[in-house]
């Protein structure tokens, strides 16, 4: 060979040597204020991965809107797997549904890489209300009925359409009260100044077990093993469940090869006994699977929001 033919031949080479994924810091937009179960999700896979992958993996919370601005955020970022989205039932499933005009398809302006637990929500009311049971709640909002509200994570956010499913199934009369998330609901339901909200398990137990509200159930199917003084909200209203799925998501056209490597990592993480006991801790169960199984999720989930949607007549609008 030439020299000219050397130098071509390494500089071609060079030229389409790749770095191995990731080469630097991964971003992980979590689309909710900090505290939440979203927040919670995205800090506990972010730092396994981190440590996994040796490169940081850093969560940024870009809240509002129920979720959207995070997600059309990630929707629009290069497809590189270098931005994240941690995703949940909110952000794919409901808003879809609930929304005209939403900024982003939930499925054809991302690449599933793994959908990887699914954890219920609870249902609290302020501890100043003489509600300790969903039977008081009951008889309470019969004998008062423009005194109760709830607050949600946004119209049309899952916590949205589910109270308003809860209240069509039991035929209580609660006005609704929209937030830029749970963790500012949460906050008004401490202060007062909205009467209840659902909530995820790592948000609620602190407050719980400072007496500063009362859970009346939590939306599975059945009791939690931590928590088995909870009755399931099913236990009043048959058939009823209210939870979240948590997920990573990246930029539609993200190389195949980059989400299959965060997807294994991600079901190796989930296999391991420390992550299994901070999920069972939240009364979470780990979803193993490969991006096409969780792609086929989030459509079923998506058309089972479509769904409840439809039976309530209740659709937003930005």
């Amino acid at each position: 060979m030439t020299g000219l033919g050397m130098a071509l031949a390494m500089q071609g080479g060079v030229g389409s040597a790749q770095p191995a994924y990731p080469a630097r810091q991964v971003r992980v937009i979590v689309p909710f204020p900090p505290g939440g179960g979203a927040d919670f999700m995205g800090r506990e896979i972010a730092r396994r991965l981190s440590e996994a992958l040796g490169q940081p993996f850093v969560v940024e919370n870009r809240a509002g809107a129920a979720g959207i601005i995070g997600s059309e955020l990630v929707a629009k970022a290069p497809a590189d797997g270098y931005t994240l989205l941690l995703a949940t039932t909110g952000t794919h499933s409901s808003n879809p549904v609930a929304y005209k005009d939403l900024p982003y398809h939930p499925l054809k302006d991302f690449s599933v890489v793994s959908i990887f637990a699914d954890a219920p929500f609870m249902l609290c009311v302020n501890a100043g209300l003489n509600i300790n049971s969903f039977a008081d709640l009951i008889a309470y909002s019969k004998l008062n009925p423009k005194a109760l509200t709830y607050g949600s994570a946004g119209l049309g956010s899952s916590t949205h359409l589910g109270f308003e499913a809860l209240k069509q199934l039991t035929g209580i009369q609660v006005e609704h009260v929209p937030y830029k998330g749970l963790p500012p609901a949460m906050a008004d339901t401490l202060s007062g100044h909205v009467s209840m909200t659902f909530d995820s398990i790592p948000s609620a137990l602190p407050h719980l077990n400072n007496g500063r509200i009362r859970v009346l159930g939590v939306g599975s199917a059945k009791r939690l093993q931590n928590l088995p003084n909870v009755p399931t909200i099913a236990e009043a209203a048959p058939g009823y469940t209210l939870g979240s799925w948590y997920g990573l998501l990246a930029p539609a056209g993200t190389p195949a090869d980059v989400v299959r490597r965060l997807n294994g990592e991600v079901n190796r993480i989930l296999q391991t006994k420390e992550f299994q006991e901070r999920l069972a801790g939240v009364g979470a169960t780990p979803l193993l699977g490969d991006p096409a199984q969780h792609a086929a999720f989030l459509a079923k989930d998506l058309e089972r929001w479509l769904q409840v949607a439809s039976s309530l007549n209740l659709r937003a609008s930005q």
